[in-house]
């Protein structure tokens, strides 16, 4: 491999000649060889979306003259549109700023423009990161990258998955079947009204999931290195929050008070809760879809869902709910996340959080899950979910529980003589009910009728 020599306050260090990074990003990459995470692509690509923005903005205030910022922005658009992804290396497990990887961004800015002006003409601290610190990038990136992923890939996500719940709910309208509380046999419930369950469960889980965005929306950038915005011109962070919004075509604000939107990160953590919210209805719906289609002949079986694979190495002909146990999985692992989301935020001494890498790779790896996981369970399994209406009716004539319909015409006590006497001897509710004297079979046939009681 060839290499070139760059430098930096530190002195000299040799960097693979291919790549646009320099000094800083390299003593990070040799400094910090752990484990495989990489900061997250959406955070490079906030990360150009903003350092465009910086540019425009210094531009406006006079700060920073035409044929720099041109090639900065220029570079930015190619690294947002993906032309320069293998000079982001650097690890989640690095500075708790996040500063190695500003640096990385605004390095490969600076090499890559000064490549296209011809002539060494951009700094990557005077220049690309003009009235910046990491301390204000960092932040502003996540939030960038937290907004559009939500809004462009989760939220999408949620409408296919609550549509298919729709359409099944609309197919399934007039069927009866038990309802089931604690595992245990209860009142019959219309097919359409459990669909419906799973269906309010994505529309409130978008709805506080939209709810979490306003704060997500204030962006740092302006504060610099601990809140103060020195070095940067007092109208900087709102420029360029105005320019970040048009560049993304999102609303974004500056955050009012720098001293916080530095140390705090609360937004994400908020917002994160109700990804954890989601997640965790996501667990529910999987799971009921999973016991309601078991068997095919020994389970509830109430309804079948597609069967994409073979589900055994012995046993064959054998065919699992995969769908089911990825989306689980994938509800587990964001259950999971928030504890580290959480515990990140908290680390917020003095005038920086210093837990910044890990609490956002948390919060994407959330979204990304989420949005690919739902996708996929509609595509692969909700999209497919066919009524068995034969196991419905068995298991609804079989049930003990439509006795509840008999209490306002024998009383409490009466109507659990008549279940126990026909669960204990192996007769149907009507003829325990008429083997007690309690009622004749016409008036039974009157009473119990499931259609009326859901």
């Amino acid at each position: 491999m060839e290499y070139r020599i760059e430098k930096d306050t530190m002195g000299e260090i040799r960097v693979p000649a291919d790549k646009y990074w320099g000094a800083q990003t390299q003593r990070s990459l040799d400094n910090f060889r752990i484990s495989t995470e990489k900061i997250p692509v959406e955070v490079i690509k906030a990360f150009a979306i903003l350092k465009k923005a910086a540019a425009i903005s210094n531009n406006i205030l006079k700060k920073l003259d035409d044929k720099r910022t041109e090639v900065i922005a220029r570079v930015c658009d190619e690294i947002y549109e993906g032309k320069l992804t293998g000079h982001f290396p650097l690890s989640v497990w690095q500075t708790g700023s996040g500063t190695q990887s500003n640096m990385n961004v605004n390095e490969v800015i600076a090499n890559r423009g000064s490549e296209i002006l011809g002539e060494k003409l951009i700094h990557p601290n005077d220049h690309v990161n003009m009235s910046q610190s990491s301390n204000d990038t960092f932040p502003t990136a996540m939030h960038i990258a937290a907004l559009i992923s939500i809004e462009d890939s989760l939220l999408p996500s949620i409408k296919i998955l609550r549509e298919t719940f729709l359409r099944l709910e609309r197919e399934n309208e007039g069927i009866v079947k038990l309802g089931r509380t604690h595992l245990q046999d209860a009142v019959p419930i219309a097919f359409s009204q459990e669909i419906s369950g799973w269906k309010t469960m994505l529309e409130k889980g978008e709805e506080n999931i939209r709810r979490t965005l306003d704060n997500i929306r204030e962006l740092a950038l302006g504060g610099t290195a601990v809140g103060t915005g020195l070095n940067a011109h007092p109208d900087f962070g709102r420029i360029s929050a105005e320019q970040i919004s048009d560049i993304t075509n999102k609303a974004f604000a500056t955050a009012k008070n720098k001293f916080h939107s530095l140390t705090s990160q609360d937004s994400l953590v908020f917002s994160h809760g109700a990804l954890k919210a989601l997640a965790a209805d996501l667990m529910k719906i999987a799971n009921d879809v999973r016991w309601l289609a078991s068997g095919p002949r020994c389970g509830i079986g109430e309804i079948t869902i597609p069967e994409n694979e073979p589900g055994s190495s012995i046993m064959p002909g054998k065919v699992n709910p995969t769908q089911c146990e990825s989306l689980t999985m994938v509800a587990c692992q964001v259950i999971s996340n928030d504890a580290a989301v959480s515990f990140a935020a908290s680390q917020g001494n003095f005038q920086l959080n210093v837990f910044m890498p890990v609490c956002i790779y948390n919060y994407l790896q959330s979204v990304r899950l989420l949005s690919d996981g739902i996708v996929s369970f509609n595509n692969n399994c909700a999209s497919g979910i066919k009524v068995n209406k034969s196991k419905i009716k068995e298991n609804l004539d079989k049930s003990l529980m439509l006795v509840t319909a008999l209490n306002p015409y024998i009383g409490y006590e009466n109507a659990a003589k008549v279940a126990k006497t026909a669960h204990v001897e192996g007769i149907t509710l009507k003829e325990a009910a008429v083997e007690l004297g309690l009622l004749t079979e016409e008036k039974f046939d009157s009473i119990v009728k499931p259609e009326n009681m859901v």
